[in-house]
């Protein structure tokens, strides 16, 4: 039979949207908007009249992070917080500061490898860019644009097989020197630098990136080349400036699948989860939901914390190690004794993807521990703290999707291999619980990924429940 996918073809047209962290926030503030929650900025000294309770608000940091929060009618400062946390970053190929190279007749971009791909799997797919420009704008100030350009304009091609028989056998490259995407043929005319009637300034970044990529990205903004300051551009797989250097591949999300039980799809990790949490929130605010949600929730802020560079360690500023989560504690309590109470009343699911068992190598999971697609939320733990999950986190989650009549499975990493992480250990040193959840899915960090469709609907499910019951739930539990 097949799954309902609503709300899988409301995450396909989201995922395709977002080809890097910048996109995924813009389209994130966008939904939070449309469900009235109202911007806020960190810059701002004074937020005592947004957290009088009975407010729905979000901010962002550096584009690229996001805290959504639901302020209750009957809020005081020192009650708990139910937060979801998940990341918009997925391993991709960053263009390099200086990005200009050529060989035997080819235009290439040097990019910089992020986080830990499956990196054979970007060989022979149409890749584009996407990230974030800084512009001069007309009044002479300057601007921080989204840039996505909508066709396959690079590509990384494999050796043929006459010439390296061994490919199917012992695939391998060097990462630096084999791994260079093509941009163009060399045209003596086309290509030759232009002339300037001066030294460029020390701002410009004409001399450090092919002319032709300066004009597309220019074209795409539709402001002058020399308009152009910097860019961080992504390499980074979706749909068909300072700039944030990334590609990504034009082939877009979609279902698949006999009876369209499957996602395929670039960066299910993580901004499946990402997805999920923002629709969770936006759902519990609306006419529907709300009475039922604030009668419910006991005082209790609702949150959603969405992170930068998890990829890599989450260090950064609007990575989970940052001061996002913090900050936003001390500012809903401010004493340090109301802020001791309010850690020690909340709980933060940590919400990223995990591994499906794999048809082709079931052996790779321990046999008592194979989540599968569509199966149902997966309760993640480990002894050694690479997941924070303990025996209270599992009970909260598993009476919270009881509740919703939704499935739990469970996943434990096999004891001859080594086992991942996610913010969840980070997050847990401020002292609030922590439990690390997911949904199940294939070929992880590959270009393209497949997860259950159905899934979509149990994230929600489960983030839907935890805003609406876990106040109530946790009274319950002795928490000391």
């Amino acid at each position: 039979m097949a799954p309902n996918t609503g709300a899988a073809q409301r995450f396909i047209t989201f995922v395709n949207a977002s080809p890097t962290p910048f996109h995924a926030v813009r389209n994130a503030a966008s939904r939070l908007e449309k469900s009235g929650f109202v911007k806020l900025h960190e810059s701002d000294a004074n937020w005592d009249s947004a957290l009088k309770g009975g407010g729905k608000f979000y901010y962002t940091r550096n584009q690229s992070s996001l805290i959504a929060l639901t302020v209750p009618i009957g809020f005081k400062p020192g009650s708990g917080v139910s937060i979801v946390g998940t990341h918009t970053d997925s391993p991709n190929l960053r263009i390099r500061p200086v990005s200009k190279k050529s060989n035997v007749g080819y235009l290439q971009v040097a990019c910089e490898l992020y986080g830990g791909g499956i990196w054979h799997t970007w060989f022979d797919r149409d890749l584009s860019i996407a990230g974030r420009v800084i512009t001069t704008d007309d009044d002479g100030g300057f601007s921080s644009r989204l840039v996505k350009v909508d066709r396959p304009i690079l590509r990384i091609p494999t050796l043929a097989i006459h010439l390296d028989r061994s490919v199917n056998t012992s695939l391998q490259f060097n990462k630096e020197t084999e791994f260079v995407p093509i941009l163009s043929l060399i045209n003596e005319q086309l290509n030759a630098p232009k002339k300037h009637s001066s030294l460029p300034k020390g701002s410009s970044i004409s001399n450090n990136h092919h002319p032709e990529l300066i004009s597309l990205l220019a074209k795409e903004l539709n402001v002058s080349e020399d308009h152009i300051h910097d860019f961080e551009l992504r390499i980074s797989a979706s749909s068909h400036g300072c700039l944030r250097r990334s590609l990504y591949d034009t082939q877009p999300s979609t279902l698949g699948g006999l009876n369209d039980e499957f996602i395929f799809s670039p960066r299910l990790d993580n901004l499946m989860s990402t997805f999920c949490a923002v629709e969770a929130i936006c759902e519990s605010v609306s006419s529907e939901n709300f009475a039922r949600v604030e009668s419910s929730r006991a005082g209790q802020v609702n949150v959603i914390a969405c992170f930068n560079h998890e990829e890599v360690g989450s260090v950064s500023a609007s990575g989970a190690q940052g001061s996002l989560v913090p900050q936003l504690l001390s500012r809903l309590s401010p004493t340090p004794s109301l802020l001791s109470s309010s850690i020690a009343h909340s709980l933060l699911i940590s919400a990223d993807m995990g591994h499906a068992v794999h048809p082709n190598h079931s052996s790779k999971h321990e046999e008592n521990h194979r989540p599968k697609l569509n199966g149902g939320v997966v309760i993640k733990t480990n002894a050694d703290q690479r997941y924070s999950t303990d025996a209270i986190g599992t009970f909260l989650v598993r009476q919270l999707i009881e509740k919703r009549g939704g499935n739990v499975q469970e996943f434990e990493v096999r004891n001859d291999m080594s086992c991942g992480s996610t913010i969840g250990p980070a997050l847990s040193k401020i002292g609030v619980r922590v439990v690390d959840v997911g949904t199940p899915m294939l070929s992880m960090h590959s270009i393209r990924e497949t997860a259950g469709s159905a899934d979509v609907d149990s994230y929600i499910t489960l983030f839907g429940a935890f805003f609406e019951g876990f106040a109530n739930l946790d009274k319950s539990l002795p928490i000391d």
